[in-house]
């Protein structure tokens, strides 16, 4: 680690206060941001998904567990080169969701604002709660195998099942670049929000790639320090590997 230049308190001072006026508008930037998001226009859900989850089946309006807001990760599983490479064993979902998914806290703040955060797979139930109960986690998990829902969100790309899509770039703009390609065969990692009004279920938004980037709290920290990322996000191992970790690598999407 190359250390920052010793100044006197004087000079640093300055120094800080030239990145306050830069930080500050940036927060103005993103607080702008975040009013278009809310004020999105949303879109009825007339699909029939079908859920499996600990208590059995379920509708998408139930993973809503009677709040008003929903926001669901996707949860990336089924990496066909990852596996390929040994870097995702066939009983272990991929190691970027997990080191996203690890910086989840409790949830009782979400919950008393009437929003529920649920993560959804298209992976067997039976393969999943093995694997949540090593990863520690008690957020709901609800497979999606066997209804569209991962196809229709473009978080799955199977160009015999549906037009290949993701972060809003066609097959084409996907193959162009390596840290896409893999994406447009195979599942991929984003977060979607949704609404209901009853029973009748509307998304609102959804953001692919480094949109989910806020989640991991480790770069959130790190960003803090004079010490630079060390390491990218599909590098960083299993939370109980640390000591024998291997390279695990399930994607190397992250531009936005």
């Amino acid at each position: 680690m190359t250390l920052p230049e010793i100044v006197s308190r004087d000079e640093w001072r300055a120094a800080r206060l030239k990145l306050l006026e830069q930080e500050k508008a940036a927060m103005r930037t993103q607080d702008a941001v975040t009013e278009q998001r809310r004020a999105l226009p949303m879109v009825r859900i007339d699909q029939e998904y079908t859920f499996e989850g600990p208590a059995g089946s379920a509708r998408l309006v139930d993973l809503f567990e009677g709040r008003s807001q929903l926001i669901v990760y996707h949860f990336m599983w089924n990496n066909a080169a990852a596996r390929a490479r040994g870097a995702q064993a066939p009983d272990e979902g991929c190691a970027s969701c997990s080191f996203t998914i690890d910086s989840v806290g409790r949830l009782d703040h979400l919950h008393a604002t009437d929003t529920t955060f649920a993560l959804v797979s298209r992976a067997p139930l039976a393969e999943i709660e093995p694997f949540r109960a090593r990863m520690g986690w008690t957020i709901p998990w609800y497979s999606s195998a066997g209804s569209g829902f991962n196809y229709d969100f473009h978080v799955t790309n199977d160009a015999s099942v549906a037009p290949v899509e993701f972060n809003y770039k066609d097959e084409e703009t996907l193959a162009r670049s390596p840290k896409t390609a893999f994406v447009t065969n195979g599942d991929g990692q984003a977060i979607s929000v949704f609404v209901r009004d009853g029973d009748t279920v509307f998304h609102t938004y959804t953001t692919y790639g480094r949109g989910t980037e806020f989640m991991m709290s480790t770069y959130q920290f790190l960003d803090l320090t004079p010490m630079p990322r060390p390491r990218y996000v599909n590098e960083w191992p299993y939370h109980d590997t640390y000591g024998r970790e291997t390279s695990h690598s399930c994607h190397c999407e992250t531009a936005g």
